[in-house]
């Protein structure tokens, strides 16, 4: 048996890849997933974990939906960058699979009662679920092993100048979070922007001769398609989602510094940033460990071989 995890998402094309990576081997074995808002509406992100879990033929995973918005703002949504639907490319199967009765909070808390050992919470969309969770259920803090999360970034932003999207929807959840006490592993812009798919990728990729890779394929130039605007200054589209699933089956693919990490919620200019002290300026003892460097060509690598996986 591998790993336990909870995977808390809100997909998302790099949500589904990460998705698609994690069921994909027995290094680890999902628990649960949970949608919350973010790159869509609640409503569309849990449908379109219930339509990934259903082309992965994965019925077994209960699946919940959570959080319809931030903890205290408005709803903020990545259209502009998923489509209309948070899934937009090509056509996937209608849900083979029912929602969870119950809310994600509920549903997180039962996984982590009922686990014999402590469990790691993937985290690839804002944290209003898991900071939900925290405040609701405090006593289950210490049944989490590690938050493995995508958001932030060091010296980046791509939602305003200062943040990332994830962290900016809820910057109020993220602090409830970082403020824990429970150990985190974040992949911030910083190195997600490594993790870059380039246009031979994504033909090594349609080469692999099954459904699920040519889904992935399809993703991929849908996703692609947003991150060729010049002003990004990347060759090729960052994989942000899937980074969280690499470090998780290979973490020598990345290398992380330790550091106090904090986030700005109330700042004209820099409300969502992650302030992190790589110089130790402040005093504050570490709070995460973050990832800065991936091998590159060994993270495409390790996707293609969870694609593979569906072959057989």
């Amino acid at each position: 048996m591998g790993e336990p995890i909870i995977i808390d998402c809100d997909p998302g094309h790099d949500d589904a890849i990460a998705l698609v990576m994690a069921c994909a081997l027995d290094q680890l074995t999902i628990k649960a997933i949970t949608t919350c808002a973010g790159n869509q509406t609640l409503d569309k992100t849990l449908y379109n974990a219930r339509r990934i879990l259903t082309l992965l033929n994965r019925h077994d995973i209960p699946v919940a939906g959570g959080a319809h918005k931030p903890l205290l703002r408005d709803l903020v949504v990545a259209n502009n960058v998923h489509g209309e639907s948070g899934l937009d490319g090509p056509e996937l199967p209608a849900p083979a699979m029912d929602a969870q009765p119950d809310n994600a909070i509920s549903v997180i808390a039962r996984v982590l009662e009922a686990s014999h050992q402590p469990i790691t919470v993937v985290a690839t969309g804002p944290l209003t679920n898991v900071a939900l969770l925290l405040a609701t259920y405090p006593h289950l803090a210490n049944r989490i092993k590690r938050i493995v999360l995508m958001g932030g970034g060091v010296t980046l932003g791509n939602w305003t100048p200062a943040a990332e999207f994830n962290i900016y929807v809820d910057p109020e959840a993220a602090h409830r979070v970082f403020h824990s006490g429970i150990p985190i592993t974040m992949f911030g812009l910083d190195v997600t922007h490594q993790a870059l798919v380039k246009d031979a990728d994504v033909a090594t990729i349609r080469a692999i001769d099954n459904p699920v890779a040519q889904t992935v394929a399809g993703w991929l130039e849908f996703f692609m398609c947003y991150h060729r605007d010049p002003k990004w200054q990347l060759d090729g589209s960052p994989l942000h989602d899937p980074c969280t699933i690499a470090w998780l089956i290979k973490p020598e693919l990345f290398d992380c510094e330790s550091v106090w990490v904090d986030i700005e919620t109330q700042g004209k200019l820099t409300t969502g940033m992650t302030v992190v002290d790589r110089y130790r300026v402040t005093g504050h003892a570490a709070n995460a460990d973050v990832a800065m460097k991936v091998n590159r060509e060994g993270f495409i690598s390790l996707l293609c071989d969870c694609l593979t996986q569906y072959s057989q």
